[in-house]
């Protein structure tokens, strides 16, 4: 029985041993605690510009602009120095967060869904960087 045991249990403790140590201490990418005011921010600057742009509904556009925000989060939740952001980087991320929740809600207008996540992700930097 212990010749057993030791075959059957000690490679699946081996592999289990190596998959903890591999795996566990990586940190997964997570955004900070600024998520839903980011979010907020972004849906406002998405609905706004939705206006402008004459794209789609104002909840659409909203829920563009919020993806976006959410996006720009996560971009920015590993600094140290959370006003210190890139604002090309911000408006850059933006966009592209915003094209693809557009592309995800099916909606048609492209340049106008990176254009409400660029305004989400200028919106995002200048307040930001601006509070104290």
């Amino acid at each position: 029985m212990n010749k057993f045991l030791k075959r059957v249990f000690l490679p699946s403790l081996l592999a289990t041993g190596i998959f903890s140590a591999t795996f566990v201490p990586a940190k997964p990418a997570a955004a900070d605690d600024k998520l839903l005011e980011d979010a907020g921010i972004g849906a406002a600057a998405g609905a706004v510009t939705g206006i402008i742009t004459n794209n789609d509904s104002v909840f659409t556009n909203a829920i563009n602009g919020a993806a976006a925000g959410a996006a720009v989060n996560a971009a920015n939740s590993g600094r140290r120095n959370k006003r210190d952001r890139n604002l090309a980087q911000d408006v850059g991320v933006g966009a592209a967060g915003g094209t693809v929740a557009g592309t995800v809600t099916n909606r048609k207008g492209t340049l106008s869904n990176t254009i409400n996540g660029a305004a989400a992700g200028a919106a995002i930097n200048i307040l930001r960087n601006n509070k104290k």
